[in-house]
């Protein structure tokens, strides 16, 4: 590593001016700096001044020049800022994390002596260095400092270690003190430094100490010396200042006079190689030194108050011109992307030398390899990881998840965490598929805040497991019947969704191990992000379950396109829907959502913080009562009562203001929250209406007096008498005469009452009964105890109440008693209960009985309760009556059996014809024929059968009581309005059931149904079904309908038709097909050639190579005189047949007497041979000449033989004999004068020109002359 100078933030002074402190902020977005005025200078990360502020003494009495800065440091979180001072307090500043937020003091600690040195190492340790020895812990949270070790000597240097769990503290007499917060806070001496080791600094590897002796020294941790550097013997060099280590650990800079001395980390020597110093005039002494966290930068400040910044990288660069790479360091890399400004540093704990870096996952996860580790980072979080890894170069990696990162070689699956250097899990799995595994990491709290690490993934196609990565261990196996083709985990871990490859959606709770299908087809699913809401698409319906606990209810929508996601911003959760080429949004209810999901979390701050968001309407209400309930049953008192506030129920508000006045009471008495506290959790159960719990909470208190008072205050005074008696109360008498009184009081004479009936005073019960108008209660008591039957007067006075408030039953009941049954029996008529009334009649009124059934069948009908009055009717004798009934009660059963009965036939008939049109509505035809017939309602029975379709029933129906001309006159104009209405089934049934299938098939006809027409015409008209297919195809090609008109066509055996239609109507691709499989291998090539001549050009070839027909095609064509398509095929597709085409259009040309054109044609298709013997045929023998001397001179001979042919046959012997010998063909002359018989010219020629046949010619000339008898012997 070298330090190269980058720019200066703070220029120099003329004098001294210490900077005495400075420091970065763990975001890199921040350095403080300390000047000597005691202010606080704030630059950004490219070292831009952005803010400034000043800092305060102990007391303003001493003044603001009483102090000086001796140290700061930041808070882990980056908002906060400690500042030590030479007057024993340390400030810390609440500096927010924007440049515009107010600068506060949050916390201060008063020190015994002055501040030397500053550390924040983790969040609630700063730790202080003091002039006095001492080294104290000031916790911020609890405002409160301690002292963790005393040396008695001056601090002059604290440094942290790497892991923020131990410190270094060097002092002034030279030793170096360790502490560790891990160990319990061990602390030991580790070595002693020859000088104050005021430059000090713990690397990775060892401890590195400088003082003003010149000399730097590494320490192992346990106090031995690793190596030396000593520079005493060089004049220039001054008293080591201050020193720091870079976040990895692997440099160290020491600032001097004028000077910075580096030493870096060789990882293969084990050993610090001393780097080239830096050497600069006039920087004079570096009083402090600072190393931005993430590597890159250090800025240093001097005596004379400059601030310089210098840049530390190894070396820069770009990944795909989107992402820089700076090295600050063989094992620390940083990688920032450029267009977001996210950045993440990579650094090797281990010390490995990062090689090959790559940003994968949507550019947002870097990965780099080290020689023996993998390293792992998250752009957007910061975080990164390092684990121990072998690369084998096979390593496949998914970033599906944010919170891990899963790496799936040979096989094996493993999951790192980001920012924990260690493998959180691994499984063995072959279905390596972001859709078929699911990792859920602490994502949402549960109710239970637990800590959530799992993951869900596929064993085998049909085997999902569950393993808790904090363990290892697998905790759930869930075995399915059909592969597996999608899973999630909900954002808790606890629920788990999938679907398999038949789409069915599957729900899988993890806790209980149940599982429930939801929807047999699913063709999306989604958890909703922040919550447990699932939303699906089952075909056309949106389907969402708000609660997932239930999931039998689920909300369905109507939709008409497929889902494309889920997104919930800005207090919106909507589900977007490809509708065609556009996109619908489907917004759900958020109330549901975000309230549901802050119940199940036990989010209770969250649910109040949304309710208070909305409007209070009715199911806003219905929210806070439902938070109100579960906070009261996790005593949350301070929620329900701002719940009942909010709901307007001021009782219940006050009356827990005044219970958690009793709970903050307790709470300082006895400690805790006071929830526990006896009246606090009896004013809850009273507050349930759980009585008898908040009476069991005072009497385990032995606060009876309380248990008896609260239902005094809540007027439960039988509970009070009750609980006093059990308990033997002295005062339970006077607490009963003070009940009596007030109910007396109160006009609450029943209640009285039964205080006398229980105290056995039944006179004294009767009157306060009759007085609060209960004589019903009067009676009770007079008829349960006989000898008040015998007081007439009593009797008569609760039989008047009774009469008088029309409780005429009761009484009856009471004159029942006392044999008055005369009056009993008007009584019970008169309240409607004869039932009583039969019973009394039947022993004492018998002549009475059947009217009285009779009496009660009518009441009951009047009451609609038909069913009973049947039986009352049948009692009485009256059978009409009954009927009536029950056909009212439509107890159709009882009601044939009653009709059969009646003697009126009339009226039988009209009940005969209401039980018909029953049995006819529940379609028992049967049954039903036979009551209308009963009734003699024939012609309803025949519509009955109409209107169900039963044409042949109803013809029956029809014959045996209608004539043939008026059945068929009837269905033929059924038949017509069947057709009318397009009941063409019907309609057909009725044609054909009366001889006239012709007129159906006219019917089918007319509706352009002609598959039933022609099922009927092959029924009927066998003979003419070719020929209707005929007619009906061309009727159907006219109107454009060609697929059907093709299968017509087809049916009728003329596929040529079906050809010609396609082809007139330009469908080639269909006349090739119906050719192809119909016409042949002829066929097919001829309606291909047709279809590539309609075409033309290359899309012609391009047809015809597809069908690989082009040679045979540019035949066909040739065969029909299309040479200017054969021509164009040749040129764009087969040019090797152009020669051949030429030669087919030059023997037509030949045959039509064009020869010039022909001649250009032979010559063309390189037959020029041809184009002569043309001329030579046709006696043109200039031509030929012309021709053969040009293109052909092999061809010459041929011109002269002919013109030597027409010599001979014009006898011109001599002028044959001279072409035939220009020709150099003596031979043939030879042959033609042996023909001709002229031997003397033939052994002239053979003399001349073929000597060598000579002696033959001669014998065959003298044989000759022999036969003739020329030649004497």
């Amino acid at each position: 590593m070298q330090l190269k100078f980058q720019k200066t933030l703070v220029p120099e002074q003329d004098g001294a001016a210490k900077i005495p402190a400075m420091c970065w902020s763990p975001n890199n977005a921040k350095l403080a700096v300390a000047t000597a005025d005691r202010s606080i200078v704030l630059f950004d990360e490219q070292g831009e001044r952005r803010d400034k502020f000043s800092t305060k003494p102990v007391d303003a009495k001493y003044g603001k020049k009483s102090y000086v800065i001796k140290a700061m440091a930041f808070s882990p979180d980056s908002t906060r800022l400690a500042v030590g001072q030479s007057d024993n307090i340390i400030f810390v500043y609440r500096i927010g994390e924007g440049w515009t937020d107010k600068k506060v003091i949050c916390n201060k600690f008063m020190q015994p002596a002055a501040v030397t040195a500053l550390t924040w190492p983790t969040e609630q340790a700063l730790v202080v260095g003091l002039a006095d020895g001492k080294v104290r812990l000031s916790n911020v949270k609890s405002n409160k400092a301690s002292t963790l070790y005393n040396t008695d000597i001056f601090v002059c240097s604290l440094t942290p270690h790497m892991s923020g769990k131990s410190i270094l503290s060097g002092h002034a007499d030279g030793s170096i003190v360790r502490y560790s917060f891990d160990s319990g806070g061990a602390q030991g001496k580790i070595c002693t430094h020859p000088s104050p080791p005021y430059a000090l600094a713990w690397t990775a590897s060892s401890v590195i100490a400088a003082g003003c002796d010149k000399r730097v020294i590494s320490y192992n941790e346990n106090g031995r010396i690793l190596q030396q550097f000593d520079y005493s013997a060089e004049n220039d060099e001054r008293e080591f200042t201050t020193a720091i280590t870079n976040p990895s650990g692997q440099s160290v800079v020491i600032g001097s006079f004028d000077r910075f001395r580096v030493f870096n980390w060789n990882q293969r020597r084990g050993a610090w190689d001393e780097g080239k110093p830096l050497q600069i005039q006039y920087l004079y002494t570096i009083t402090a030194l600072s190393w931005k966290p993430d590597g890159s930068k250090v800025v240093c400040g001097t005596l004379c108050g400059s601030v310089r910044m210098f840049d530390c990288s190894l070396k820069r660069g770009l990944i795909r011109n989107k992402f820089e790479t700076t090295h600050v360091g063989p094992s620390q890399v940083i990688v920032k992307d450029i267009t977001t400004g996210n950045r993440a540093t990579i650094r090797s704990d281990l010390g490995y030398e990062i090689g090959e870096i790559k940003v994968m996952g949507r550019d947002r996860y870097v990965v780099a390899h080290t020689s023996d580790s993998l390293l792992l980072a998250d752009l957007e979080s910061g975080k990164s990881s390092e684990i121990p890894w072998q690369s084998g170069g096979n390593e496949k990696f998914y970033f599906d998840s944010e919170n891990v990162a899963m790496i799936f070689n040979a096989g094996e699956l493993t999951v790192v965490e980001y920012g924990i250097n260690d493998i959180l899990g691994s499984a063995r799995t072959e279905f390596m598929n972001p859709h078929l595994i699911s990792v859920r990491i602490n994502e949402r709290k549960h109710k239970t805040n637990e800590d959530v690490k799992r993951m869900a993934y596929l064993v085998d196609l049909k085997t999902i497991s569950i393993l808790d990565l904090r363990f290892g261990s697998t905790f759930g196996q869930i075995n399915h019947d059909t592969k597996i083709d999608w899973l999630e985990l909900n954002e808790t871990g606890r629920k788990l969704l999938f679907r398999d490859k038949r789409y069915r959606l599957t729900l899988y709770n993890i806790e209980n191990e149940q599982k429930t299908t939801l929807l047999s087809y699913a063709s999306y699913v989604q958890w909703v992000p922040g919550s447990d809401v699932v939303v699906a698409q089952s075909r056309d319906n949106l389907c969402v379950w708000y609660n997932i606990e239930t999931p039998d209810r689920v909300t369905m929508f109507p939709i008409k396109g497929d889902i494309q996601a889920v997104v919930r911003e800005e207090g919106l959760t909507e589900v977007i829907v490809l509708e065609g080429s556009m996109q619908a949004a489907y917004q759900l209810d958020e109330g549901l959502i975000e309230f549901g999901t802050a119940m199940d979390d036990n989010d209770f701050g969250r649910a109040v913080t949304f309710l208070e968001q909305l409007d209070q309407g009715a199911d806003a209400q219905a929210m806070w009562r439902q938070l109100a309930a579960v906070a009261l049953e996790q005593r949350r008192l301070h929620v329900a009562q701002r719940c009942y506030a909010a709901l307007g129920d001021i009782a219940r508000a006050r009356f827990l203001e005044q219970t958690l006045r009793i709970a903050q009471q307790a709470a300082k008495q006895i400690g805790g929250d006071g929830t526990q506290f006896y009246q606090v959790r009896a004013r809850l159960a009273i507050m349930n209406k759980e009585f008898k719990d908040a009476e069991r909470i005072y009497l385990e208190q032995n606060c009876l007096d309380e248990a008896i008072e609260m239902y005094q205050s809540l007027h439960k005074w039988d509970e009070a008498l009750e609980l006093a008696e059990a308990r033997n109360h002295p005062d339970v008498e006077s607490l009963k005469a003070k009940y009596y009184r007030h109910l007396a009081d109160t006009g609450q004479d029943e209640k009285a009452g039964e205080i006398k009936q229980k105290e056995n005073d039944y006179m004294a019960a009767v009157d306060l009964y009759l007085k609060g108008n209960l004589p019903v209660r009067a009676a009770r008591v007079v008829t349960e105890h006989s000898e008040l039957l015998q007081n007439t007067d009593l009797v008569q006075s609760i039989a008047v109440a009774l009469i008088k408030n029309e409780l005429f039953e009761k009484a009856g009941e009471l004159f029942e008693k006392t044999k008055d049954f005369d009056r009993a029996l008007e009584c019970y008529r008169r309240g409607k209960a004869l039932n009583k009334a039969i019973e009394l009649a039947r022993y004492s009124f018998p002549e009475q009985v059947v009217k009285l059934e009779e009496e009660w069948g009518d009441m009951l009908v009047q009451q609609k309760q038909m069913d009973a009055a049947i039986n009352h009717f049948i009692e009485s004798g009256n059978s009409l009556k009954a009927l009536d009934a029950a056909i009212r009660a439509r107890q159709w059963n009882k009601a044939v059996q009653i009709v059969d009965v009646v003697d009126n036939s009339d009226l039988a008939k009209e009940y005969y014809g209401k039980i018909a049109e029953h049995y006819a509505s529940i379609k028992e035809y049967d049954r039903a024929e036979r009551f209308y017939i009963e009734a003699g309602m024939n012609k309803e029975a025949v519509a009955m059968y109409n209107r169900a379709g039963k044409w042949q029933e109803a013809h029956r129906l029809a014959s045996e009581f209608m004539g043939t001309d008026e059945t068929s006159e009837m269905y033929l104009r059924q038949a017509a309005e069947l057709e009318e209405s397009g009941r063409f089934k019907e309609a057909e049934e009725l044609y054909v059931a009366v001889g006239q299938p012709n007129k159906a098939i006219a019917m089918y006809k007319k509706a352009d149904q002609h598959e039933p027409m022609m099922r009927l015409v092959r029924r009927f008209h066998g003979e003419h079904v070719q020929e209707t297919h005929k007619h009906l195809a061309s009727d159907l090609e006219e109107k454009g309908q060609l697929r059907e008109a093709e299968q017509h066509y087809m049916d009728a055996g003329e596929w040529k038709s079906a050809v010609n239609m396609y082809r007139a109507a330009e469908q080639w691709e269909d006349a090739y097909r119906i050719a192809k499989a119909s016409g042949g291998d002829t066929a097919q090539k001829q309606v291909a050639y047709m279809w590539a001549k309609s075409l033309g050009g290359d899309s012609a070839v391009k047809l015809l190579q597809k069908f690989n027909l082009l040679d045979e095609t540019i035949d066909l064509a040739c065969d029909n005189g299309a040479f200017d398509f054969a021509f164009d095929m040749c040129r764009l597709g087969l040019k090797a047949k152009m020669p051949a085409v030429h030669l087919k259009y030059a023997l037509q040309l030949e045959e039509e007497g064009k020869l010039p054109q022909a001649e250009q044609q032979f010559l063309q298709a390189g037959k020029p041979k041809e184009a002569v013997l043309m001329y030579v045929h046709q006696q043109n023998w200039d031509e030929a000449q012309r021709l053969a001397e040009a293109h052909c001179p092999e061809a010459i001979p041929e011109v002269y033989i002919g013109q030597a042919r027409i010599a001979f046959e014009q006898q011109d012997y001599a002028k044959a004999e001279s072409y035939l010998l220009r020709a150099n063909k003596p031979d043939i002359i030879l042959r033609s004068y042996k023909e001709l018989g002229m031997w003397p010219d033939a052994l002239r020629i053979c003399k001349e020109y073929l000597p060598a046949r000579l002696a033959e010619l001669q014998d065959e000339y003298d044989n000759e002359q022999l036969k003739s008898g020329a030649k004497g012997a």
